[in-house]
């Protein structure tokens, strides 16, 4: 069983402007990336879909988390890793089977 193949966004939109410049048949870009045809034509018609929101103004950018943000939510997990282990080791006393119901 083979595994598929999984492909960058940048590869797709290079392959995908390629198709759009009309400078090689599908069938020659399939050959020269070695991808099925049909990849290339849903590539090339999700491109030309989505490209208007390129000039929409609403770009969405991700939100950025400062470095501040990140050890704040750093030290939660910390914490929430101290009381998890906690309450496992209490509930298997407490319980005496490991922390497992019977």
């Amino acid at each position: 069983m083979t595994k598929r193949k999984r492909y960058t966004s940048e590869f797709k939109a290079k392959v995908a402007l390629e198709a759009i410049r009309e400078e090689l048949t599908t069938a020659e870009l399939a050959k020269k990336y070695d991808i099925h045809p049909t990849m290339i034509t849903g590539w090339k018609k999700a491109a030309i879909e989505n490209m208007a929101a390129a000039f929409d103004g609403k770009m969405t950018a991700a939100p950025s988390v400062s470095d501040r943000e990140l050890e704040k939510l750093h030290a939660k997990i910390g914490q929430l890793v101290v009381e998890r282990d906690f309450l496992a080791s209490a509930s298997s006393l407490i319980l005496g089977t490991g922390g497992k119901k019977r």
